[in-house]
């Protein structure tokens, strides 16, 4: 895939659309199950896109392009029904908290199978991700953008932490998904690009050096996509309930629309970019996050910032409301602290029970 040949303009500027990675479960124990092609087998019609993902364990739901939070999360609504519909469970976390290591089966096809190849026991563990794209007028805009939303990746990914549970155990984490992420090639924060041409040439090169036909095989937390017309935010665990889903996205969608505008500000340097997406992985919501000079500051405070600063972006993209449930999600913990909760009182079983429930009442 040539990345000059790109998509950027041809649809609405700065139109969303939305990717989660949610694990296939027992719908009363939540155990993990291989089960990707019975449901797809069972699967009805649906508005949208569901697809197999790398491991069996796993189902991709995809939206159309939306204009709005509010659409995006009606569409995954409806997704998440269609999959429940055919008897399976849903459980929406960056990693399942009690599945043994490897034991997930890889999905029979070529993608996947040259991605076991390359990456070996890396991919031992699937991971839930939530993707956001959000579409960019034209090429350099979108470098623009994806320029600018580096130094927000990670109170992003602060926000987004939902996975402290892996192999039946508390990592100490908020977000274990990063820790297994970082075992892949290509799936940390990308340098700043001079320009599309930059971009363009760089992917080449790239995908030279590792043996991969192309960008797509770049596992960013961030990154440009040509052939969708899009800047892809890709940091984020994937949510259980969609009540946190959207204030997520919301501030994904906005600081994507603000990038593309804003006077440019100081590149973070990539060793403070990646020491500040350690802090977000380990502490979530509780971190103190460093500036572009290493000072620390905490996500409570970063947040409240960022809000005003998109305040006017949110009206225009019709999502002040879930803008505004930052704040709440902030309040109930993040992913990690509700689940931490539930598993005080209830431990492993009633994790799963509850991850499952609140993924299917959405």
């Amino acid at each position: 895939m040539d990345p000059s040949d790109h998509a950027f303009g041809a649809g609405t500027p700065f139109s969303l659309g939305v990717e989660e990675e949610l694990f296939l479960v027992d719908p009363a124990t939540g155990v993990q199950i291989d089960a990707s092609l019975a449901v797809l087998q069972r699967l009805g019609p649906v508005d949208g896109t569901v697809e197999r993902e790398l491991h069996a364990c796993q189902m991709e739901l995809i939206t159309d392009v939306c204009a709005t939070t509010g659409e995006a999360v009606d569409a995954l609504r409806g997704l998440r029904a269609a999959v429940a519909a055919t008897g399976a469970g849903l459980l929406g976390s960056g990693l399942h908290p009690a599945a043994p290591e490897g034991l997930a089966e890889i999905t029979d096809k070529e993608r996947y199978a040259a991605i076991r190849h390359l990456l070996g026991d890396a991919v031992a563990d699937p991971t839930g991700g939530l993707h956001v794209h959000v579409g960019m007028p034209d090429a350099e805009t979108a470098i623009k953008a994806f320029n600018a939303l580096r130094r927000h990746l990670p109170l992003l990914q602060a926000l987004g932490a939902n996975s402290p549970f892996r192999h039946g155990r508390d990592t100490g984490l908020a977000s274990a998904r990063e820790i297994a992420m970082r075992g892949w090639p290509r799936s940390g924060v990308p340098l700043a690009m001079r320009d599309f041409e930059d971009f363009c040439t760089s992917s080449v090169r790239l995908a030279r050096a590792a043996d991969v036909p192309d960008y797509t095989w770049f596992w960013w937390k961030l990154r440009p996509h040509p052939r969708l017309g899009t800047v892809e935010v890709r940091a984020l665990d994937a949510q259980t309930s969609l009540d946190d889903l959207a204030p997520v996205v919301a501030l994904a969608h906005c600081l994507a629309r603000h990038a593309a505008t804003a006077a440019s500000e100081p590149d973070p340097p990539a060793e403070v970019l990646d020491e500040g997406a350690f802090r977000a992985a380990r502490f979530g919501i509780a971190a103190e996050l460093p500036d572009v000079d290493g000072r620390r500051r905490p996500v409570s405070v970063l947040l409240e910032e960022v809000v005003a600063l998109v305040g006017d972006h949110a009206r225009e993209l019709d999502c002040t409301d879930a803008l505004d449930a930052t704040r709440r999600l902030v309040e109930r913990g993040g992913g990690a602290g509700q689940q931490r909760a539930t598993h005080a009182i209830g431990g492993l079983g009633a994790l799963l029970r509850d991850g499952v429930t609140r993924t299917a009442a959405s």
